[in-house]
């Protein structure tokens, strides 16, 4: 997460940490939500592996492996690859929360499959991103540094870098939401989690989505700070 030197302007303070507090409170939330229900056991005794591949087999996909990853919650879809990462915490794990994130990937698998087109859009914008990420800030500064015919030229070169991760940020939602509409509707149509077990896997991805809504609004926050930074040095 990228967070812009402030100052004192106290017009952005209060957003800005308005903005942090929701992005903590989404990290905790989506934290003690998997937390919770990775001690709740689903009644079929199927771990988040068996349920990747079976819902991949449904889905007509057989060129999608799923492989074991390390850590918590570093699990992904990689399309370049065609591969289904899910972690210690859910590969092997026949909890409610490890079905959830399971069901979720897969849901990115089928999309890929499909062409879903923000998908496809933010697989095309990863590299101009990465660009933007590294640059953009370092190029506003020394914009704002120096002097000469080139100082503005830097700076909005660098605010149009960040704002494709501010773009990015907004494309990732619909990729994100809609993978869990999906995750959900297998669990329940397939018969894989039943009532307050498939309750318990929509509280884990609407936790795990505010962490998405929380780096957008972050992004979109340090975006209007450079361009306040822009109009207060044309004033000056």
């Amino acid at each position: 997460m990228i967070i812009i030197y402030w100052g004192f302007n106290t017009s952005y303070i209060g957003l800005f940490f308005i903005v942090m507090i929701f992005s903590m409170v989404a990290q905790f939330r989506v934290n003690s939500t998997f937390k919770q229900y990775s001690r709740v056991a689903n009644s079929r005794g199927m771990t988040g592996a068996d349920v990747a591949m079976q819902m991949l087999h449904s889905a007509g996909i057989t060129d999608v492996r799923v492989e074991r990853i390390a850590g918590s919650l570093t699990d992904h879809y990689d399309p370049r690859s065609k591969v289904l990462r899910l972690s210690d915490s859910v590969y092997g794990s026949q909890s409610v929360a490890a079905l959830g994130v399971a069901a979720h990937e897969t849901g990115h698998a089928i999309q890929h499959a499909e062409s879903y087109s923000f998908l496809w859009l933010r697989s095309a914008m990863v590299p101009f991103t990465n660009i933007g990420s590294n640059l953009s800030i370092p190029l506003v500064m020394i914009g704002l540094i120096i002097n000469g015919h080139w100082s503005n030229t830097l700076i909005w070169l660098g605010i149009i870098l960040f704002s494709l991760t501010v773009l990015f940020t907004l494309v990732t939602l619909p990729v994100e939401f809609d993978a869990s509409r999906r995750a959900l509707v297998m669990l329940e149509s397939q018969n894989y989690l039943y009532d307050t077990e498939l309750k318990g896997a929509k509280k884990v991805l609407t936790a795990a989505a505010m962490t998405y809504v929380a780096a957008a609004a972050t992004a979109i926050v340090n975006l209007l700070r450079l361009l306040s930074l822009v109009s207060s040095r044309n004033r000056d």
